[in-house]
């Protein structure tokens, strides 16, 4: 019987397991390595996808996400997110998440492969720390503990189970169940719109814990970051709202390339930027919304106004340089649909784990709903669900296998990232992608002592498993994009990786 449970993370979905598990009666301890603000979810500006208006429908949000996903998207997952997407935003609501209205309703967006208007937005461009602001408030509110700036060093296991959590200040915390809560693996490249804290811990926590990972080749980089002052994130919505792309000549090369120009799928998008950049020898493509005018930019995206207003560029009179950037894993620690891992007592929910929903291209405005849908099925699961069966994962695919092997060169957190930027990229190439894992096999880094050196670790676990999923991919398919073998496989398979110390 689970009555204790620690939570990892403080985004949506670990604030939202957290809330759920604390009214269920459980005993609650959330840890974050931040603040209990810092997280991807604060930065979230597109919104979040959900049915809410008679002229939509779930089948139709069901069947843009498996669109996206290229084929890899489970159906049974997007049919359980998207079908609670109305509860979802009430509850959210009802938590004090306050989203835009527009003549009385909730005001909706377009963002690219979505067939309606259906993402809900609060401040304008400010979802994520909307929704983080009313989460955190709810759970001091109900007196949950939390633990901030505490690092998770590795996961207590003991018989095969997840019995608490080793921090890295030397503490030992026993608990009934660990949900992992931690976000993605941004900061894996070197151009990331992704937060700081986003190093890969979940994921590296599991596989060492002997949980098995699902599709972790699958990496999102989203179109349109600055290229000027860092790579903060221009929202997909400002595309759907009507801004468009043009080279350095002026012309609206997404035209020439997919039926839906600027709101083409954001792997058709990005690869498209990352190929208009190479003829104009690296020069960034230039995000179009002077159309839109200064009045309706301001109002609608008010946090990427100041910015972009910051770094000295009027976007109402002149196009803003943008880049593609790491934004988002599809893949992670595989679960079922109530977030149970492959190891008894550890359960993944949000970013870090792979629930089937995102497949090879996460639609756009879907990560908020999952994370919320999911931060509350994991509790019903814990409570409801038959804690002595264990879910079948693998759908009979043989999982990689990594090893511990002798390391004898020594790397940092620079050299991690520039060899992921050279071969786990925007595209792939199998000799490439091979080099890369044969040098990773051979890195070291310090020993974990602080919280770099743990990020370090973490990052360079991750990195073996990302590249070892893209060479066993020998296709093309969604953010996965192979130069050496550029068709889709008519076989469709997950790739599964776990660690064998």
């Amino acid at each position: 019987m689970t009555e204790r449970l620690i939570v990892v993370g403080s985004g949506v979905a670990g604030l939202t397991a957290a809330l759920a598990a604390h009214a269920r009666g459980l005993d609650v301890t959330v840890i974050t390595k931040s603040l209990l603000t810092e997280s991807n979810t604060r930065y979230a500006q597109g919104g979040i996808a959900a049915v809410t208006a008679d002229d939509d429908s779930v089948s139709s949000h069901v069947a843009d996400t498996l669109r996206a996903g290229a084929g890899l998207s489970e159906p049974t997952s997007a049919e359980a997110v998207c079908a609670a997407g109305t509860e979802t935003v009430a509850e959210l609501i009802a938590a004090g998440v306050r989203f835009d209205v527009s003549d009385g309703r909730l005001a909706r967006g377009l963002e690219a492969a979505h067939s309606r208007a259906r993402i809900l937005h609060a401040d304008g461009d400010a979802t994520g720390a909307a929704i983080v602001g009313a989460l955190v408030a709810r759970a001091l509110e109900a007196g949950i503990d939390v633990r901030e700036h505490t690092m998770v060093a590795d996961l207590l296991v003991r018989d095969g189970r997840v019995h608490g959590v080793h921090l890295l200040d030397g503490e030992q915390l026993d608990t009934d169940a660990v949900v992992l809560a931690t976000g993605g693996a941004g900061h894996l490249y070197p151009y990331t719109t992704n937060p700081a804290v986003a190093t890969g811990d979940g994921l590296a926590l599991a596989l060492r814990a002997g949980a098995v990972l699902a599709d972790v080749e699958f990496v999102q980089f989203h179109p349109t970051s600055l290229a000027v002052g860092g790579n903060v994130l221009v929202s997909e919505a400002v595309r759907g709202e009507g801004a468009v792309l043009r080279d350095v000549h002026g012309h609206r090369f997404m035209l020439d390339v997919h039926p839906d120009a600027e709101l083409a799928p954001r792997d058709v998008v990005a690869r498209a930027i990352a190929r208009q950049m190479a003829v104009q020898n690296g020069a960034p493509v230039h995000l179009d919304a002077t159309a839109l005018g200064a009045d309706f930019l301001a109002r609608r995206f008010p946090t990427i106004d100041a910015t972009v207003r910051g770094r000295g560029i009027d976007w109402s009179v002149e196009p803003v340089p943008v880049t593609p950037a790491a934004h988002y894993v599809m893949g992670g620690v595989a679960t079922d649909l109530w977030g149970r891992t492959s190891v008894p007592g550890l359960l993944a929910v949000g970013e870090v784990a792979w629930t089937g929903l995102h497949g090879a291209n996460r639609l756009a405005s879907n990560s908020l709903l999952e994370g919320a849908v999911f931060g509350r099925r994991v509790v019903d699961g814990l409570i409801e669900q038959s804690a002595s069966s264990t879910p079948t994962l693998t759908s009979g695919e043989e999982p990689i296998v990594l090893r511990a092997a002798g390391a004898d060169r020594w790397c940092g957190r620079d050299d991690i990232q520039q060899l992921a930027w050279e071969a786990l990229g925007l595209e792939r190439e199998g000799a490439l992608l091979d080099r890369a894992l044969q040098t990773l096999t051979t890195w070291q880094v310090a020993s974990p002592t602080d919280v770099k050196s743990a990020e370090d670790a973490n990052l360079l676990l991750v990195a073996r498993a990302v590249a070892a999923a893209a060479l066993a991919r020998e296709e093309s398919r969604g953010a996965h994009w192979r130069t050496d073998a550029p068709d889709v496989a008519r076989s469709v398979r997950h790739s599964f990786v776990r660690w064998e110390a």
